[in-house]
């Protein structure tokens, strides 16, 4: 049944949010102030028609949009995009109680992900999909372009298909992690076929003919043409295989200046979720840092950038499941400040230990809103205030936004 609506909000996730008996209706795509006819009345209904048209509408730069998943938001224009973003962080404060200072929002331009996961799967007829995941679906969308990665990448697509049709197993999907470096791409591949003398000769002989820097297949390197290097501050690291990196070198720049201007008077930091040395590396230019990380290779790779370093002051570590054993208040004690920058879950239990600390200062990253805003009322409960809360752009036409907060004893 079609039924028209009228369109009031952004959802969290890009939808377009409409009422119908007082039960929100979402409906992708569509933009607050359109009036659009969907396909049915159920909880997320499929736009038909756009009866009338926002102003903030704009041609969407990407022909696979709409089907592709890597994006939601091409359709937005630049001021509705920014208020969206800045209010997913707004709103996961309010919703803690949280009057924090919300800066706007910190810009990425297109094409400048210099990080992505591809996907590739054995399709019907002896074909091969590979590409990001259709809206809400396991589809793989294959992609010709693609306007928010680096060119290093976009110009690669067909090559990066073509390698994961050689590894791809029979059935079910193989991952490709591709990272631009200053060697070249760096592939990790996860979830592969098994492959046998003759495939790992063609994929070394492939490999090496598209001059890819670096090869891994289920953890197995089949290939270093170089090392794969990327810039950390003043530092060359070279991350493991598939490693976390901040997805936007500008991105990741605005972090760390907000993160170092706020611990500038902090002579010894700890620095929790430390993964490859992202702000560990750089806070060593003037504090002694400790960092806290659970996984051994980020470490083994922080620790070879450091000891190439002479001029950073000393950089300890110390591998260790934040989550399951945070660092204590009592450890906290011989530090003046800290940062931390969990993955999506956030950091409860760490924040806790904070709370019951004497720092003075500390600097949180994320990115999810929901449970960082979670966290600083834990940190606000303890007696911390926040200073500034500022929205980064790192994943551009998405509706994902990093986020920096500073707070203060």
């Amino acid at each position: 049944m079609r039924t028209e609506v009228a369109i009031e909000a952004l959802g969290a996730k890009g939808d377009g949010v409409a009422r119908l008996g007082g039960e929100p209706v979402f409906v992708p795509f569509a933009l607050p102030g359109e009036r659009v006819v969907v396909e049915s009345a159920g909880a997320r209904s499929a736009p038909v028609e756009i009866l009338e048209r926002s102003p903030e509408r704009q041609e969407p730069p990407c022909p696979h949009f709409g089907a592709c998943g890597g994006c939601d938001l091409q359709h937005t224009g630049d001021a509705l995009y920014r208020r969206f973003k800045r209010g997913l962080v707004v709103d996961a404060f309010a919703s803690q109680g949280l009057e924090a200072p919300i800066a706007e929002l910190v810009p990425c331009r297109p094409a400048t992900r210099r990080r992505a996961v591809f996907a590739g799967a054995r399709t019907g007829g002896g074909g091969f999909a590979f590409g990001f995941h259709e809206r809400r679906s396991e589809r793989i969308v294959p992609l010709h372009v693609c306007h928010v990665v680096v060119p290093a990448i976009a110009a690669r697509l067909e090559a990066l298909g073509r390698l994961a049709s050689l590894i791809a197993p029979r059935r079910g999907e193989v991952r490709l992690t591709v990272t631009a470096t200053d060697g070249g791409l760096d592939l990790a591949a996860a979830d592969a076929g098994k492959l046998d003398e003759r495939q790992r000769r063609n994929v070394l002989s492939f490999a090496l003919a598209q001059d890819f820097a670096r090869l891994t297949v289920n953890g197995e390197t089949i290939v270093e043409a170089r090392r794969p290097r990327v810039a950390v501050g003043t530092v060359a690291v070279e991350p493991p295989p598939g490693a976390f990196l901040q997805a936007v070198p500008s991105a990741e720049d605005a972090m760390a200046k907000l993160v170092l201007e706020h611990l500038a008077k902090s002579k010894q930091v700890a620095d929790l979720f430390a993964g490859i040395g992202t702000f560990a590396l750089r806070l060593a230019e003037r504090s002694t840092v400790r960092a806290y990380e659970s996984d051994a290779p980020a470490l083994a790779a922080l620790d070879k950038a450091r000891r190439a370093a002479p001029k950073l002051r000393p950089v300890a570590f110390e591998r260790r499941d934040l989550f399951r054993r945070p660092v204590t208040a009592k450890e906290l004690a011989s530090f003046d400040g800290a940062m931390f920058d969990p993955p999506r879950a956030g950091a409860e239990a760490q924040s806790r230990e904070f709370a019951a600390s004497k720092l003075p200062r500390i600097a949180a990253v994320s990115c999810n809103p929901a449970t960082l805003a979670r966290d600083c009322r834990i940190l606000v409960d303890g007696g911390y205030r926040v200073l500034s809360v500022t929205p980064i752009d790192q994943f551009l036409w998405s509706h994902h936004v990093e986020a920096v907060a500073l707070l203060e004893r």
